[in-house]
């Protein structure tokens, strides 16, 4: 009796346990809440932050060449679901436009976007890198130390 008595408990945990993972599309997933996640920025990604980039500039995705080198960061934080990114754009050498508009305080943004949206919310960084420049979120001191970014601070490191 004690033998079945502990069968059945270990099959009624195994189904706690099983029922703490959803499936989707035929993978079992599961879902870390709470946590603050470094992500790297696949390809897909890196084109979402590029249009969105170019929407915020008001500029076709033809004016830029891409996202500037090791320049792109990309976190998940679970205690508010979103995520947080940041980049800046490469102008085209045939775009004044795009050139003008991403010197100096244009060249860099911050972006949110929540879990459950596919849009991502862009923000202008201003004079991130500037000493005493406020910035235009708070992004989460959990984020900024997964990215390696001074508190309180909406600009990567600058190195000497």
């Amino acid at each position: 009796m004690r033998r079945a008595a502990a069968v059945m408990a270990t099959l009624a945990l195994g189904g706690v346990v099983l029922g703490a993972c959803a499936t989707s599309g035929g993978t079992t997933t599961t879902t870390t809440v709470g946590v603050t996640k470094d992500l790297v920025a696949t390809p897909a990604v890196r084109r979402t932050l590029f249009v969105a980039l170019a929407k915020y500039h008001q500029l076709p995705t033809m004016d830029y060449v891409g996202l500037a080198p090791k320049m792109t960061y990309y976190a998940f934080d679970g205690a508010d679901s979103t995520f947080y990114a940041a980049a800046g754009l490469v102008p085209s050498p045939h775009s004044l436009k795009a050139q003008v508009g991403t010197q100096d305080d244009g060249g860099y943004n911050l972006l949110t976007r929540k879990s459950a949206s596919t849009t991502w919310k862009v923000y202008d960084d201003g004079l991130g890198a500037a000493q005493d420049s406020i910035c235009p979120i708070k992004i989460p001191p959990s984020v900024l130390a997964a990215w390696g970014w001074k508190p309180r601070s909406c600009f990567p490191p600058i190195a000497p």
